[in-house]
């Protein structure tokens, strides 16, 4: 009889304003205005070593609205993968709703990318935590019942309380190494 694989642990990450700098009220349009935020990539690594999984959870709308194109996305994302890699990190996977008719995914805070990347990477959502600078990421996080969610305080107000708020990007490693 084969033994269940067990279930894995995750971090999500919200791109524009976690794992990047946040573009203000618009996007990030093309691979120049990706910045990656200080932390980032040692969060990153860490996870990698402590093999947890880390995953993307963005919400790109630029593209449903002809802002940008999906190979413009790809090419950022191409960007965010070969910065994390010079510092020997790497995201497992990326999620992205972008408002496109095609876009498999849907908008937050509807938890589907977080139950998507679940049911694909046998995650335990039970044990896995969602960070975001924004009330729909909290708000999604919640709705796919994870054990709970970090916000990056910015730009954004907050109307929804996360279990744990930062100033800044740097502070989540230290944050993940006493939750995890």
């Amino acid at each position: 009889m084969n033994e269940p694989t067990p279930l894995r642990r995750a971090v999500f990450f919200d791109r524009d304003g976690v794992v990047n700098r946040s573009p203000g009220s618009g996007y990030v349009l093309s691979v120049d205005q990706f910045i990656l935020n200080e932390g980032i990539a040692e969060a990153v690594r860490y996870l990698n070593e402590e093999r947890i999984l880390a995953i993307v959870i963005t919400s790109q709308k630029g593209v449903g609205k002809g802002l940008m194109s999906d190979a413009d996305l790809a090419a950022i994302h191409c960007r965010m993968r070969d910065e994390l890699a010079r510092s020997g990190a790497a995201f497992d996977a990326v999620f992205s709703f972008t408002g496109t008719p095609e876009c498999p995914h849907r908008e937050k805070p509807d938890p589907e990318m977080i139950l998507s990347a679940a049911k694909r990477f046998s995650i335990d959502r039970r044990i896995s935590w969602m960070i975001g600078d924004a009330d729909r990421d909290i708000e999604m996080g919640r709705a796919a019942g994870l054990a709970g969610t970090i916000r990056i305080r910015g730009e954004k107000s907050i109307g929804v309380d996360a279990d744990y708020t930062l100033d800044q990007a740097m502070e989540i490693l230290d944050l993940l190494k006493r939750l995890l």
